[in-house]
């Protein structure tokens, strides 16, 4: 049995997130703990093998909440979030970089059309979760102590991209595009990633991550603080620009068309997922061939391992996360099981590799 503890300031909301946990044979609620401060004491005499988090409590929130954890008794922890205002998005990111490895939207009432999909996806994360080797964070004390040696360049300012359809000058030959897709764990990854590309990175990014409705924008705006690195959520028809990274918007497919420009679309999901990676990479592969880099990180499922196959097929260069670093393996594990991926990297030595095959 999956033994989980769940945490919100609503009894109405704990009591929901109980009678959708409990219905599934492998999950045991073992306890509910109504803030931050409550989560910890229970993790400690508990010990669940997962935590369901949410952000605003009083007391103490679910950003201090998961740091304390995480320094304590480390396990892994999911957010459940149903604020969507800036603010909430922004400490939601910020408590993933404290340690949470995932974050989903509350799970919608029984009659909402969305309901039977958001019970599935609680359910198939908090399973999925279970499993995930999370590893003690230090207290602020001990880093100011023991510094960690820095493994990318500091933040820069991030500059801001023109809005325009001008047709942007890429590469005439070698690589012109990169493609990313992620899922679970993502954020994290892609954080990672872009933190060491440089601002004139000479091809443009585009990123299909997996993420509840609500929290796309935030990411972007994190990604960009975090990192330096220019992160946009793109218009269709919008030319893509080197030492960019787009952003799928939700609930759009995200391909490429003539001329290095965006295109959206609202096409049938894939994989049941609206943005898909299998679009973008297939969209890569069919407009760019052998000019093209595809990037399949963590995430649960196979969404895009065939697709990163069609770039390879196509003559272009592939790279899968692997397992050591990965929050959950499955997608870009599919991708090695089908040789899909030309390099099999850990997510310190991605950026280094896309600079090398780039350049």
């Amino acid at each position: 049995m999956i033994k989980v503890l769940i945490t919100d300031d609503s009894p109405v909301v704990r009591g929901y997130l109980k009678y959708i946990l409990s219905s599934d044979k492998d999950i045991q609620v073992i306890g509910e703990a109504r803030n931050g401060k409550e989560a910890v004491e229970r993790v400690q005499e508990e010990k669940p093998d997962v935590v369901t988090m949410d952000i605003h409590m009083p007391q103490m929130d679910g950003f201090e909440a998961t740091r304390r954890i995480m320094e304590t008794n480390p396990v892994p922890i999911v957010i459940c979030s149903a604020s969507w205002n800036p603010e909430e998005v922004d400490k939601t990111f910020r408590t993933m970089e404290a340690g949470a490895v995932a974050a989903l939207e509350k799970p919608r009432g029984m009659g909402h059309p969305d309901s039977d999909s958001s019970v599935k996806t609680l359910l198939r994360t908090v399973k999925a979760m279970a499993d995930v080797k999370v590893v003690r964070r230090w207290s602020k004390k001990k880093r100011e102590q023991h510094p960690p040696r820095p493994v990318s360049p500091s933040p820069q300012p991030a500059r801001q991209v023109s809005r325009t359809v001008v047709p942007a000058v890429l590469p005439s030959k070698g690589i012109q595009v990169v493609a990313i897709g992620a899922s679970t764990g993502g954020p994290m990854a892609l954080q990672t990633i872009l933190s060491g590309l440089p601002a004139d990175f000479k091809v443009p990014v585009l990123i299909v991550q997996h993420i509840a409705p609500g929290f796309l924008a935030g990411l972007g705006s994190w990604l960009t603080t975090s990192t330096g690195y220019q992160v946009v959520v793109p218009e269709d028809g919008e030319a893509m620009i080197p030492g960019t990274a787009y952003l799928a918007p939700d609930d759009f497919q995200l391909g490429v068309r003539g001329e290095h420009k965006i295109l959206l679309r609202q096409d049938p999901p894939e994989n049941n997922l609206r943005p898909a990676v299998s679009y973008l990479f297939r969209s890569v592969a069919e407009k760019y061939g052998k000019n093209s880099l595809g990037v399949l990180l963590t995430g649960m499922g196979k969404d895009g391992a065939a697709e990163l196959k069609q770039i390879a097929d196509a003559g272009g260069i592939t790279i899968a996360q692997d397992k050591a670093t990965s929050i959950v393996h499955g997608m870009p594990g599919e991708a090695i099981r089908l040789g899909a991926a030309t390099h099999v990297e850990s997510i310190q030595n991605i950026s280094e590799k896309l600079k090398t095959l780039v350049n």
